[in-house]
């Protein structure tokens, strides 16, 4: 990316439009101050998104100080769209949280030509539909940043979040506004009322080497890789400090509004976001097989090194929108998309010691622990081993010399030991026999690999609750780390997470470089938890296979501990994305003495294990989803199957949801009707078998008229 500096820029801060006067706004100023804006951003979007540019730096600076004198001169003309208003002037106090009007998946990862493979044939078994010919992919290349998802009203920027967990992120919108690559107002003169941009914001290599220099200079910590470096940034509270890191975007999604007329195809609105003025990655390439897909992808594993940016992969999507739209996508990931990752970056090294470690859940793992080696901009010191099997598989032994790599570039594992190296005189490893932490027996449960430890009062299984219970995405207790909680759990403070809430300032005093106002700080961020929502606390309990995505959906059907504590496990299993391996772990933890005690030691110290949703045991006993039991569809079951005349299937889904009804993906016994479009497949075959009531559009509009007037 080009450097080009920022007009106002002096000492790291934007000069301010002032109001030094109220003069009355003139026809020709506010006719200029239109045309300085409009000839701004042309140049902006041909220098950042074209690498293009039209016009001459000392130009570029001559308007733009004009145009932030007339600004200064009619402050009541100043728009948030103006280039002049890219950099807040006051530092934020925090993020709040925000809620993404559509969910960010991420992508399900291939790492060789068979799971490319693989993945092709699966979302066409999954079609159930004719495909249309011939089928069409396009590549970009993988991006090593951050999400971030922007909002554009009446084509003027409003909002920007980052990632979170796919459904709610952190607002930074003053910081987005900093990166020039992403426009503030955009490129087209009428542009939808509300749209919604996805992209990936990062730092170029170039960027990332100077601003590790300069810290080295300063004596500061270097960043570790472009991506933390991106993503820190990004969560800078002062957006002079992000403007001056100059991050770039590119822009990969674009989601129209209804009524919209959408492109038809996922290169076509590459070309429109391009259009609307953003930059598009220049190297992506519209592939008709999947042989054009591996060329790409060999094309680009030496390439890459010579790119200004990072790029671990390629990501593969389906063009033909219509096609995404009815693949639809799981849990996890869109159906229609694939990431195809290059080899993580392998090292060898020297095992200087082999440990095994007891998590939260009791799983035992070992670790080897060798000589620090630099991989994929970290330094890595110790990997995992998995398990036993795996030991057993690699012969590992302290003093072998092994490659090292990370497993989907995050978690260091040993790909395999170079035993022509090994010295004389090693030892086998073997796993121990009993938890290094508590000397209870281990054992290994039926079906599992893993050893664990069953005592529920090991330390080390309490201190991993306890750790997850502070996390951020649990309970949130700020300053709960691992250093305080093996103090506590050390010192016969705490047993568990219910006698967090029993800790007292004066008992803090006590520990270990804890002062007074640490202690303080600590007391209050613990009661403060008690204000999160029932969702986090099931989460935080750390029941096996419970992530927080699937917290969020028991507690949608199970309003309330006691709800939850009285299903039985069809009903946990029929919540919509709950599998039996997950209702069968909730099911045996919500009926163990000592975990009932758990929760109401917690509801006695305070916390709302329950949410404002009705009790769905109140209603309906089929282990539906019950939590709307007074609306007109409540307890009824839809599936939706091939292209409905005038209705998307996201609409027709709100319109069942708002009355109560649930919306699934397959036909089953339990299904109340079955929305029938054009191109119906296996699922209309199967709702004639099962006479289950099969409705055209027309039919089924009409059940909703019925239906609102119930209400």
């Amino acid at each position: 990316m080009i450097d080009r500096p920022t007009p106002g820029y002096k000492g790291g801060t934007v000069a301010q439009s002032i109001p030094n006067s109220k003069q009355r706004v003139t026809p020709e100023s506010q006719q200029r101050i239109i045309e300085l804006r409009k000839l701004l951003q042309n140049a902006s979007y041909a220098y950042y998104s074209l690498a293009n540019p039209v016009m001459e730096d000392a130009i570029y600076d001559r308007l733009y100080r004009e145009l932030q004198e007339l600004e200064t001169q009619y402050p009541e003309l100043i728009t948030s769209d103006s280039p002049t208003q890219r950099v807040g002037d006051t530092p934020a106090t925090g993020f709040e949280t925000a809620t993404h009007n559509i969910p960010l998946y991420s992508l399900e990862n291939a790492f060789d030509q068979d799971e490319l493979q693989a993945w092709d044939e699966r979302w066409q078994r999954h079609a159930e539909i004719p495909i249309p010919e011939p089928v069409q992919y396009v590549c970009e290349l993988k991006i090593d940043g951050s999400a971030l998802a922007l909002t554009y009203e009446n084509g003027v920027l409003t909002r920007g979040v980052t990632r979170g967990d796919g459904v709610a992120g952190e607002d930074i919108t003053q910081n987005v506004r900093t990166i020039r690559s992403i426009p503030l107002r955009l490129n087209v003169d009428n542009p939808p009322a509300r749209l919604e941009i996805r992209g990936e914001a990062f730092l170029p290599v170039a960027v990332f080497d100077r601003i590790n220099n300069e810290r080295q200079a300063n004596n500061e910590a270097l960043f570790a890789n472009p991506r933390n470096a991106a993503a820190g940034t990004l969560r800078q509270l002062d957006s002079r400090i992000v403007a001056e890191r100059q991050l770039d975007f590119f822009a990969y999604t674009v989601h129209l509004p209804d009524g919209f007329e959408p492109s038809k195809t996922q290169w076509d609105a590459l070309e429109l976001l391009q259009s609307y003025g953003f930059h598009v990655n220049p190297n992506r390439k519209l592939c008709n097989s999947l042989a054009d897909i591996t060329a790409y992808f060999n094309q680009w594993d030496t390439a890459r090194l010579d790119l200004p940016y990072l790029t671990d992969g390629v990501v593969v999507k389906l063009n033909n929108l219509a096609l995404q739209s009815h693949l639809g996508f799981t849990q996890k990931f869109p159906r229609w998309a694939i990431a195809l990752k290059y080899p993580a970056e392998e090292a060898p090294t020297v095992v200087e010691d082999i440990k095994v470690n007891v998590g939260r859940t009791g799983a035992v793992t070992p670790l080897a622990e060798f000589q620090p080696i630099p991989l994929a901009g970290t330094t890595v010191a110790r990997a995992t081993l998995h398990n036993r099997d795996r030991v057993a598989e690699l012969d590992i032994r302290v003093g072998d010399t092994v490659i090292v790599r990370k497993a989907g570039e995050i978690i260091p594992e040993v790909v395999r030991v170079l035993p022509e190296l090994r010295p004389p005189g090693t030892i086998a490893f073997s796993m121990p026999t009993c938890c290094p932490e508590c000397d209870s027996t281990l054992v290994q449960p039926e079906d599992e690999v893993v050893i664990r430890c069953i005592d529920a009062s090991c330390p080390a299984i309490i201190k991993g609750s306890l750790v997850h219970w502070a996390s951020r995405g649990a309970m949130d207790i700020d300053g709960l780390g691992e250093k305080w909680v093996e103090q506590f759990v050390d010192r016969g403070l705490i047993t568990t997470v219910a006698d967090l809430y029993q800790l007292t300032q004066e008992q803090l005093l006590d520990i270990d470089r804890m002062g007074k106002k640490s202690a303080q700080n600590l007391v209050e961020a613990i009661a403060q938890s008690k204000q999160q929502p029932w969702h986090r606390i099931l989460y935080g309990l750390g029941i096996r296979h419970v992530g927080s995505v699937n917290a969020k959906l028991i507690t949608k059907t199970f309003p309330s501990v006691d709800a939850l504590v009285n299903a039985s496990f069809d009903q946990i299993e029929a919540v919509y994305g709950i599998g039996p391996e997950i209702a069968q772990s909730i099911h045996q933890w919500v009926r163990i003495a000592s975990n009932q005690t758990l929760l109401q030691q917690l509801q006695a110290a305070g916390l709302e294990l329950k949410s404002d949703l009705p009790d769905p045991l109140q209603a309906d006993v089929s282990g539906e989803s019950l939590s709307d039991a007074n609306l007109a569809l409540a307890g009824k079951v839809f599936v939706l199957t091939g292209t409905l005349p005038t209705l998307g299937r996201s609409e027709a889904k709100e319109k069942i949801e708002a009355l109560g009804g649930k919306v699934t993906g397959s036909v089953s016994s339990k299904t109340d009707y079955v929305i029938v479009g054009e191109k119906a497949g296996s699922k209309f075959k199967k709702a004639q078998s099962l006479g289950i009531l099969c409705l055209s559009e027309a039919e089924f509009l009409k059940l909703l008229q019925t239906a609102n007037a119930v209400e």
